[in-house]
């Protein structure tokens, strides 16, 4: 009697941890920055925080979303390389440093996300009417080596100049976002390249123009480490799927998008994005889940041109569909 009630308790037992393990929850550790060039994250994140996962509902009930925000894309590459973020939406200039750096065999794109929305604007009273015009002229960009950085080294370095990084025939100024407003407005640069919503904020609250769109850029790429893509392909391919299905949707509901795009903002920065300016942003910006080989070829080369690529810039591993 003993015995059966003993082997009764073991096959309870048993049941009951099978039962644990099956009940246990995969956490993918995702992240993005609170920017409207990161809508697909900022969305999802939102629609995390409200019960209505878009993509805890296309990858099953034992996964777990946890979402981290980055304010820069090196921070966010660095955690990827500490092994605490499994996947992120990154600017595409730290995500090709990064793949550079681990020999092509840590961060892989997996989906686009966004295109376009950067901009070199100057004061609407500006004389710079031509490049030549920049000759001796200081340029604010967000900060060195970034996608927006090196954009306007390259394209400098194409109109004839010769710009170091201190100086040269333009002085490129690297500077956060949050402080190109004042700069620009008291004269300390002429003008600004950077991404929205800094480009709109610019041109209406301390009425630049547009001197140069910069549309033929990548601006946000949805990438994995390889350890994530290696464990967990599967999720990586459902993960790659429903943010093609999220860019669509932004893509057909964009006053729902932006609705939900700036409750979230304000949830994660502490700071209200008015309607409009969102609106006047959001038309810069292509969402896209493309990843254009020639817009990367592009990219590595303007790397090149403004002397930040020196060893290997080999990109034959940087895509990999899951």
């Amino acid at each position: 009697m003993k015995i059966k009630i003993l082997v009764a308790v073991i096959g309870a037992l048993a049941l009951f941890l099978q039962t644990g393990r099956g009940e246990e929850k995969t956490v993918i550790r995702f992240g993005h920055f609170p920017n409207i060039t990161h809508a697909q994250g900022v969305i999802a994140h939102a629609l995390t925080r409200q019960g209505k996962g878009w993509f805890e509902e296309r990858l099953g009930p034992n996964v777990e979303i946890q979402w981290f925000t980055y304010n820069a894309g090196p921070s966010a590459m660095e955690a990827i390389f500490a092994g605490s973020l499994d996947l992120t939406y990154v600017s595409q200039g730290p995500a090709r440093n990064a793949h550079f750096k681990s020999n092509g065999e840590e961060i892989h794109v997996i989906s686009g996300a966004a295109n376009a929305g950067a901009a070199l604007v100057v004061k609407a009273d500006s004389p710079i009417k031509a490049p030549s015009d920049f000759r001796g002229k200081k340029i604010a960009t967000p900060q060195l080596g970034n996608t927006q950085d090196i954009s306007c080294r390259a394209w400098l370095k194409a109109q004839g100049f010769n710009v170091t990084q201190t100086g040269g025939d333009v002085i490129v100024v690297p500077t956060n976002n949050p402080d190109q407003l004042a700069l620009f407005q008291s004269g300390g640069v002429n003008a600004v390249w950077t991404v929205e919503p800094w480009v709109t904020r610019l041109e209406r609250d301390a009425k630049a123009r547009v001197f140069l769109e910069d549309k033929d850029i990548i601006t946000t790429w949805l990438v994995s480490s390889a350890k994530f893509l290696r464990d967990h392909r599967e999720f990586a391919k459902k993960i790659a799927a429903a943010n093609v299905e999220l860019t669509k949707w932004i893509q057909e509901h964009e006053a729902e998008a932006q609705k939900l795009l700036i409750a979230e903002l304000k949830e994660e920065t502490r700071a209200a994005f008015a309607p409009n300016a969102v609106a006047q942003a959001w038309k810069r910006i292509k969402f896209t889940t493309e990843v254009s080989p020639n817009l990367i070829a592009k990219a590595v080369q303007d790397g090149k041109d403004a002397g930040f690529y020196k060893g290997s810039t080999d990109t034959s591993k940087l895509v990999e569909t899951p």
